[in-house]
């Protein structure tokens, strides 16, 4: 059985929301699951994992949120990962989601295989749940 992890931080709920779509379509797909805010998230989580989403909205100048989930995600710079493949998904409200393109740039530096992302302004709509979910079943393939 494939293990999936999601690991997000939310303010609003918006990231949240979609945090849940992700981990009902890797799920629906027979995958070992665990979800977590970042706050309760620890290294172990992603290395056990065969597959990872990491979920933010963008904050200040078009980055993750910094306080948070930055520090988390730069615990991986030098970790090897193989490949692991990674979604990568938030929300966004002035910035027209710019921010998601630099971290996926991050997380192949890394040497994560990014193979999906969502970005949603403000709250997400049925059709981007929808493609939420479509994410998490890609990570249980």
């Amino acid at each position: 059985m494939k293990k999936v992890a999601v690991i997000y931080w939310s303010n609003g709920g918006n990231v949240e929301v979609l945090a849940d779509a992700i981990y009902n379509g890797a799920k629906e797909n027979g995958s070992e699951v665990i979800i977590k805010q970042v706050s309760e998230a620890r290294i172990d989580d992603v290395v056990n994992a065969d597959a990872v989403a990491f979920g933010s909205p963008s904050m200040d100048n078009n980055r993750i949120e910094q306080q948070e989930m930055e520090p988390f995600i730069k615990q991986f710079k030098l970790l090897p990962n193989g490949g692991k493949p990674v979604v990568l998904f938030g929300s966004f409200g002035w910035d027209e989601g710019k921010f998601i393109e630099s971290w996926k740039s991050t997380m192949q530096d890394y040497g994560f295989n990014v193979i999906g992302q969502i970005a949603v302004k403000e709250a997400p709509d049925q059709d981007e749940i929808h493609k939420a979910k479509d994410l998490g079943k890609l990570l249980a393939k």
